[in-house]
C-alpha cells in the first residue's frame, strides 16, 4: 500500500493506494487502522459527510475496498495522547510460548485465561497487541474472539485471504468450535441442545449483557456430558451459532449455569467452588476446525492445569457442595408454594 499527496490537494489530505492486504476489507474497518487514535464517531462522520472517497466517489461505511483503489483520506486532528508503555516483556513471552500452530495464512494460540483477545475497555494490551509487539514486521489480524476469562484456541490471520476466508466460513456455519465447560447441577439428559434466540445490550456503565429474547438472533448450542462430578457435570459444548456469551447464557437459561461465571452464574455455588480452588469461569475453547481452499485445519488445546486441579478437588470434596445445592433447590421450591 502506498501513500501520496496530490499536488493540488489541501495540506494534510492523503491519497492511499490500496494494496492486496486490504482487498475486500470494509472501508470503516480500514480507516480504524489507518487513522489510529481517531474516535469511531469521527470516522463515521467523515464517511457520512462525503470527505472520504474511493476513486473519487463517496463511500459508505460498508463499501468494500479492492486492490488498486485510491482512497482519499481528509486531514484529521487527533488529540495528543500520553505516551503509553509497551506491553510487559513477560506477557509478550507468554503469548509467544502459547502458539500451537502457524503457516503462511494462520497463527493459532492456546490463549491463557486473564488475557483479553484485544485491548480496550480498560485493557491496554490483548492477545493481538502482544503478538504484534512480538512480531512488529508481520501483518496479523484477529479472526474471532474469546472472553478474557475463557482460555483455549484463538486464531489470527497472517494474510487478507486467510482473514476473509475464515470469517466467511464462520458466517456460513462451516467452522466447528467446541468448548469444555462445567455446568452446575445435573442436567436431566446427557446430550441435549438449547435453541434460544439471544439479544445483546450494553448497560449504562458499558458492560455487555446478553439475554434470551424473542427479539434476539437465532442461537443454537449442543451440549454433551463428558464426566460426572458431585453437584456438577463436565460438558462439551459445540456451537451451532457464534453469539456473544452464547454458551454462558444458554447454560443459565436451562438452569445449569457455568461454574465460576460472575455474570450469569449462581452466586452461592460460585462462592463454594471458589473455596475449593476455582478462580475463574470454567470455560475452555478446546477445539476448532475448518476447511479453506481445499486444506483442512484442526486446532486443539488441552484443558489447562488450573481447571484439571479443580476437578480433582471437586471429585473428592464436592459432596458438601451437592448438599448445599440440594438445600437451595428445596428452598426455591418452598418459596414458590
Amino acid at each position: 500500500m502506498q501513500t501520496a499527496t496530490s499536488p493540488g490537494a489541501p495540506q494534510g489530505v492523503r491519497q492511499v493506494e490500496i494494496g492486496p492486504e486490504r482487498d475486500g476489507q470494509r472501508i470503516d474497518n480500514a480507516l480504524m487502522t489507518l487513522l489510529k487514535g481517531v474516535p469511531k464517531s469521527m470516522i463515521y462522520r467523515l464517511l457520512r459527510t462525503g470527505q472520504v472517497r474511493v476513486n473519487g466517489k463517496r463511500a459508505k461505511p460498508d463499501t468494500r475496498l479492492a486492490a488498486g483503489d485510491t482512497l482519499r483520506i481528509p486531514p484529521v486532528r487527533v488529540a495528543e495522547k500520553e505516551v503509553t508503555k509497551g506491553p510487559a516483556a513477560g506477557l509478550v513471552s507468554a503469548i509467544t510460548e502459547s502458539i500451537i500452530f502457524e503457516d503462511k495464512h494462520f497463527l493459532a494460540i492456546d490463549k491463557p485465561t486473564g488475557i483479553a483477545s484485544h485491548g480496550g475497555s480498560g485493557v491496554s494490551h490483548g492477545a493481538i497487541e502482544l503478538l504484534r509487539a512480538a512480531r512488529p514486521t508481520e501483518h496479523l489480524e484477529l479472526v474471532h474472539r474469546l472472553d478474557r476469562d475463557t482460555s483455549g484456541v484463538l486464531v489470527f490471520a497472517k494474510t487478507r485471504a486467510g482473514l476473509t476466508g475464515l470469517q466467511a466460513a464462520i458466517r456460513e456455519g462451516t467452522v466447528t468450535k467446541q468448548y469444555l465447560c462445567l455446568m452446575v447441577g445435573h442436567p436431566r439428559k446427557a446430550k441435549f441442545s438449547v435453541n434460544a434466540p439471544l439479544q445483546k445490550s450494553v448497560l449504562q456503565g458499558g458492560e455487555r449483557m446478553v439475554r434470551v429474547s424473542d427479539n434476539g438472533k437465532p442461537s443454537l448450542t449442543f451440549f454433551q456430558e463428558m464426566e460426572q462430578y458431585p453437584s456438577a457435570r463436565l460438558m462439551q459444548a459445540t456451537l451451532g451459532t457464534g453469539r456473544t456469551h452464547q454458551i454462558r447464557v444458554h447454560a443459565a437459561h436451562v438452569e445449569h449455569p457455568l461454574a465460576g461465571d460472575p455474570k450469569y452464574g449462581d452466586k452461592e455455588m460460585n462462592k463454594k467452588f471458589k473455596e475449593l480452588g476455582l478462580g475463574r469461569l470454567f470455560l475452555h475453547a478446546s477445539h476448532m476446525s475448518f476447511e479453506l481452499d481445499g486444506r483442512a485445519y484442526s486446532f486443539s488445546a488441552p484443558m489447562p492445569d488450573d481447571l484439571k486441579d479443580f476437578l480433582d478437588v471437586l471429585a473428592v470434596k464436592g459432596k458438601r457442595i451437592r448438599r448445599l445445592q440440594e438445600h437451595l433447590q428445596e428452598k426455591a421450591r418452598t418459596d414458590l408454594k
